[in-house]
């Protein structure tokens, strides 16, 4: 078994900026992907516009053009792909890693659901789209409750629930509400996200002030029947007729496989992974993060923009110790 310089996990577009910066410093690598090439930006909402410019999505300085100022989902994983074709990247997709052992011979052992490789540093950049903040309420595992929102054609002439304010809550909602759907917003704050892209904003509040859009703010979503759901608010409870319920309450990096890792995560509210913010090695030797799975629940730190830059100090520093 061939013993790789760096292991790269995550095909994302960090992963892939990780993949560009190991084969330009010589490095033998290999980038391994449980799904389809940038699968978290596949699945998200087939309109979705990003918050940043293109210029800012950009890996190795390869210009980015897009009809608009700030790209669309379509563009981005167009984009993604000429990168990954243009550097001819070594990348293995659906594949997904099982097993990360640290070797006494201070190589790690990697097991996937196709292979065993052996390399003497691994890199994770796994994001946090996988996973979302389950309500744990009674009926979420019914096939109504969705945790992601794709197409609003789908939602069509339907009495729709959207749970969360934050972007991808607000797209649902103006969205499905401009496809004929009733929207009702349960919002557990006393507002829409400060973090709402800000062209947006007004449209969502606007909608909310006229009536289009019912909401309920300080309020949580308790229970969801096959007919209709239970909300709590400060003062009194209410229940109204569901016919989709979309509960868009955000991610979370998967802290179960970054502990098997021996990834220390700090006993915080936000539950950072433990590096080194210079060279983004982690507590154990040689094993990198990078990207926003950086952030652990605050998953408003770390965007492609200012996180390409991780790419850089890893192999930079890879290269030190090669």
């Amino acid at each position: 078994m061939k013993q790789l310089d760096v292991l790269i996990i995550g095909g994302g577009p960090i992963g892939i900026a990780c993949g560009i910066e190991a084969k330009k410093a010589g490095l033998t690598y290999l980038i391994i992907e449980k799904g389809c090439l940038v699968n978290s930006l596949y699945h998200y909402p087939i309109n979705m516009q990003f918050f940043s410019t293109s210029e800012l999505l950009e890996l190795d300085q390869i210009p980015f053009i897009s009809a608009e100022n700030k790209p669309r989902r379509k563009e981005a994983l167009e984009y993604y792909r000429r990168v990954t074709h243009l550097h001819d990247l070594s990348i293995h997709l659906f594949e997904k890693v099982i097993q990360v052992d640290k070797q006494a011979e201070g190589h790690f052992h990697v097991q996937t659901t196709k292979a065993q490789y052996a390399a003497t540093h691994v890199v994770v950049a796994t994001g946090f789209y996988d996973f979302p903040n389950l309500l744990h309420i009674p009926g979420e595992e019914l096939p109504k409750v969705s945790h992601y929102y794709n197409d609003p054609h789908f939602y069509a002439n339907m009495q729709v629930v959207v749970v969360g304010a934050s972007n991808s809550s607000v797209d649902a909602a103006l969205e499905c509400y401009r496809k004929g759907a009733k929207v009702t917003m349960v919002v557990r704050d006393s507002a829409i996200s400060s973090h709402v892209k800000y062209w947006v904003k007004p449209d969502i509040e606007n909608r909310i002030a006229e009536g289009a859009i019912q909401v309920y703010f300080n309020s949580q979503l308790t229970a969801v029947t096959e007919s209709e759901v239970y909300i709590q608010s400060e003062k009194e409870s209410h229940r109204i007729p569901n016919d989709f319920v979309l509960a868009l309450t955000g991610y979370r990096p998967d802290f179960t496989f970054l502990q098997q890792l021996g990834i220390q995560i700090e006993e915080s509210a936000d539950q950072f992974p433990t590096y080194n913010p210079e060279t983004m090695e982690t507590n154990i030797s040689k094993l990198y993060v990078a990207g926003v799975v950086c952030g652990g629940l605050n998953t408003h730190t770390w965007f492609i923009e200012n996180s390409r830059v991780h790419a850089q100090r890893i192999m930079q520093h890879i290269v030190k110790t090669v």
